[in-house]
């Protein structure tokens, strides 16, 4: 429309300069005939005629100028006209096109000038005011639209989407989207889009998201083991589980029905974050008791939106947990209460946590009232001053007892007995301290009174001896002759008493020092022996009977030291329930190694029964009947097994040996006693073997026999109680291994204070093929294993280190460094129960020095194979 318009103006100009031009070239004309006439009619001279004539002349050419500019003017105007018609018939068809494209769009349209006025529109803008008794024409202004829509209905609501742009719900339902664009004039282009389709389906997809999002709650709200009901703001139910209906008794029920109601057809009590207690404070949780003894926590917690979620949970098994506690408290109270002495628990922070009546009636405090507070608060600074270095050592973990005075209510002094016990965590933290206080003041008062009365019972009784020594005078010379012959007598025999009895303690106290060198000789030995292959047969004789002089060595030193201590008293038994089994299958295997080099055949039959003794001690009992057996049987075989009987497991060594005569079947158990040694030639022992066994076994509380045939054969037995073990969580089949199975290419980690032993060991374990790391000390190992990081396989350590040191904190300290534990093998030559249930509860094992090549051998195969 904008080209159409300016070709007109154009036209107009052209028009304009057309008619100028016409009105000059008729007056240019009309001049020139005036002058022409004007020189015809002249008598002038004849020089005038021509300059008249030559300024004529020069007249008719600026005329054919001015004619020929006109002419071209002239055919310049009929082009524009031509120009000017086709840009009209052009402006024309573009305003058809315009027409027919606005018609074409199939939202309604409509624009406005720079004015906001209607200046064109489609007949689907003009359908919408079809019905409402109003003509939007053009020059119609955008806000009276704007006001008509409102006032006629054609909108009922409006709203804003997303992007901005308004939605406008007209009165037949539909929707129309408004879409506003300015013109480069100023103008406003408006367009009506009908997205009520999309509005369906995204009403569609609401409902149907909305759907799903209530089946999902619906079926989250099932699963839960509470009950669950949500309220509108409305105060109905909305929203419930088939837990709630279960926990409040409740049959199906329908939606939307008000919660108070549904409430009432149920034993509950209704309860919403309205609620207040008896203080009229909010109560977002109770507790409802139901008929069938049945404990519900409700618990209410309001939306921000309005409404509220009720939830119910089931505690009656912790409410009745909670009365069995309460109960048990009480039974607990009741019975420290008739106690009669003061009970009491201290926490970490030093309050009172508990009290019984005894212990608040002696302080002067009411019942429960002494609970939380502390103890300089109770006792008062001065009482609590005498009693804080007490204190303090019962938090550090000390178990202690003490008398103390102190005066009760009534002002009397009185004199308590008092104990405190620490209470430890999981951790082994001291958490708290028992307080047992007990009133000993008639019993110090008693000790004092007899202290007394033996006073004065003394002193009658010299009053009384002075009186018979003045009757008596005659004989007292007599008397104190006869004393110092008997004085002289008990001193006598107390000089051997103890010289005997320091004998057997010196041997006790120095077997370490004198079974060291021993040791490390049998090491030597060991390893020369498992290289006898690659020893000369006049070396490997030597290397033997090097061995047999060490090992009669060994036997003679300890037997001797071992007499020594069972008579010194150092050897306790430790009695417990064991399985048989591993004990005789580790003494068959070793004592089988040792029966075949004699030449002789070890049976051995197991037995799987659980009996009550010491294992140690029983062990040596039958290694001593193994031993004798495979020393006094030049040939044949020997036999291990066990008898079943009514009250216990008979133990039983069978040999086809030389055996013993009948009237020396006793005498064998007397100390120093051999029959026939010379009948043996290996027989190089002080006869204290037997000896041994009988004290062990009186120890021990087990019966010794003895049959045998003279040339035939013996048989010893040891009777062992049954017994019963104690129920323990299985950890695993035992593992079994072969002697010498992982030895080779093992790492060994050697430590021993004596040098000749550590030499001793590397040679030996280096036989068997294993990679040995020894050192003297706990930092010397330390150097050399990169701070303990470094691979191994197995730790032996000895016991006696040097500087007071022990191996049980060495080996613990290595372990505690490492990611995992090592197997540890314990050598020692302290045999006290002590150190036995020591190294037993840390899981190591134990041996004795000196220490035998094979039982090293066996003890270290079974630890790698356990550890792999």
């Amino acid at each position: 429309m904008r080209s159409a318009d300016s070709g007109a103006a154009d036209a107009q100009a052209l028009q304009a300069e057309v008619e100028a031009l016409r009105a000059a070239n008729s007056k240019l004309q009309r001049i020139n005939a005036a002058l022409i006439e004007r020189v015809e009619s002249s008598s002038s001279q004849r020089t005038e005629s021509y300059a008249a004539f030559q300024h004529s002349v020069e007249l008719a050419e600026q005329v054919r100028e001015r004619t020929q500019a006109l002419n071209d003017t002239m055919a310049e105007l009929q082009a524009s006209n031509r120009l000017l018609s086709d840009a009209r018939a052009r402006a024309e068809k573009a305003h058809h096109y315009l027409i027919d494209a606005i018609e074409s769009v199939s939202d309604a349209f409509v624009l406005f000038d720079e004015q906001r006025r209607i200046v064109l529109f489609n007949s689907r803008f003009a359908a919408f005011w079809q019905g409402t008794g109003v003509c939007v024409t053009e020059g119609t202004s955008l806000n009276e639209v704007k006001r008509l829509a409102l006032t006629t209905g054609l909108v009922v609501e409006t709203d804003a989407a997303a992007d901005g742009q308004l939605l406008h719900q007209l009165r037949d339902q539909r929707w129309m989207q408004v879409s506003e664009r300015p013109t480069r004039e100023g103008g406003l282009v408006i367009m009506y889009t009908d997205i009520t389709d999309l509005k369906q389906s995204e009403k569609a997809r609401r409902e149907k998201a909305l759907e799903q999002k209530t089946r999902l709650l619906q079926r989250t709200v099932d699963s839960l083991s509470q009950g669950v009901a949500v309220v509108n703001d409305d105060g109905a139910l909305e929203v419930w589980n088939g837990r709630f209906l279960e926990l409040s008794g409740l049959a199906p029920i329908e939606a939307h029905r008000p919660f108070a109601e549904v409430i009432e057809d149920s034993e509950l009590e209704l309860f919403t974050p309205y609620s207040l207690n008896h203080q009229g404070a909010p109560l977002l949780t109770c507790e409802q008791r139901l008929s069938s003894g049945r404990v519900l926590e409700v618990r209410s917690h309001p939306m921000p939106t309005g409404g509220f979620v009720n939830t119910f949970t089931d505690i009656t098994e912790r409410d009745l947990y909670a009365r069995a506690l309460q109960e048990s408290e009480r039974w607990v109270r009741l019975i420290t209460d008739h106690v009669p002495a003061l009970i009491a628990y201290v926490g970490a922070d030093l309050t009172y946590q508990f009290t019984n009546k005894v212990y608040e009636d002696w302080y002067g405090w009411a019942r429960g009232e002494i609970l939380g507070q502390t103890l300089h608060r109770v006792h008062g600074s001065q009482l609590f001053e005498r009693l804080q270095p007490y204190i303090q050592r019962a938090f550090r973990g000390e178990s202690l007892s003490f008398e103390f005075a102190e005066p009760s209510l009534d002002g009397q002094q009185r004199y308590l007995l008092r104990s405190y016990v620490p209470n430890r965590d999981g951790d082994g933290e001291v958490v708290g301290i028992f307080v047992l206080i007990r009133d000993i003041t008639e019993r110090r008062r008693t000790s004092e009174a007899l202290h007394q009365a033996y006073q004065h019972l003394e002193q009658r009784v010299r009053e009384r001896t002075q009186e018979l020594t003045e009757v008596n005078g005659q004989m007292r010379e007599e008397i104190r002759e006869r004393t110092e012959a008997e004085a002289r007598l008990r001193e006598a025999k107390r000089e051997a008493e103890q010289a005997n009895l320091s004998k057997t303690k010196f041997l006790a106290a120095v077997s370490h020092d004198l079974l060291q060198p021993l040791n490390a000789a049998r090491l030597f030995t060991g390893a020369l022996l498992e290289q006898h292959d690659s020893l000369p047969e006049s070396g490997a004789s030597l290397v033997r009977q090097v061995s047999h002089s060490l090992e009669d060595v060994e036997n003679l030193l300890g037997t001797l030291v071992d007499i020594s201590k069972l008579d010194a008293g150092v050897i306790k038994p430790d009695i417990s329930a064991f399985v048989l089994a591993d004990l005789l299958d580790n003494l068959a295997n070793e004592c089988r190694q040792i029966a075949g080099s004699e030449g002789l055949a070890l049976h051995f039959v197991g037995c799987r029964a659980v009996v009550r003794s010491d294992a140690q001690l029983l062990v040596r009992i039958l290694r001593n009947f193994l031993t004798n057996a495979i020393r006094y049987t030049p040939r044949g075989r020997i036999l291990l097994g066990c008898r079943r009987q009514a009250h216990g497991l008979r133990i039983e060594v069978w040999d086809t040996g030389l055996g013993i005569p009948q009237d020396k079947l006793q005498e064998i158990f007397q100390e120093f006693k051999r029959v026939n040694p010379s009948a043996n030639t290996r027989d190089r022992g002080l006869g204290l073997g037997l000896a041994i066994v009988d004290k062990i076994a009186r120890m021990l509380g087990h019966r010794i026999s003895v049959r045998s045939v003279e040339g035939r054969g013996s048989v010893f037995a040891v009777e062992v109680p049954f017994g019963r073990l104690q129920p323990t969580t299985q950890t695993g089949e035992p593992v079994s291994a072969r002697i010498g199975e992982h030895l080779p290419g093992s790492t060994i980690w050697v430590l021993d204070n004596d040098a000749a032993i550590c030499a001793g060991m590397r040679t030996l374990l280096e036989g068997w093929g294993c990679e040995v790391i020894t050192a003297l000390s706990e930092e010397d190992l330390a150097a050399q294993v990169d701070n303990f990081h470094a691979p191994a396989d197995l730790l032996i350590a000895d016991y006696h280190l040097d500087n007071d040191v022990n191996g049980v904190d060495v080996v613990s300290r290595i372990n505690a460094r490492r990611g995992t534990p090592l197997p540890v093998l314990l050598i020692t030559a302290n045999y006290s129960n002590a150190l036995k249930l020591q190294v037993r509860e840390l899981g190591h094992v134990l041996m004795h020095k000196p220490v035998k090549p094979m039982k090293l051998k066996t003890a270290m195969s079974h630890l790698l194979a356990v550890s792999r």
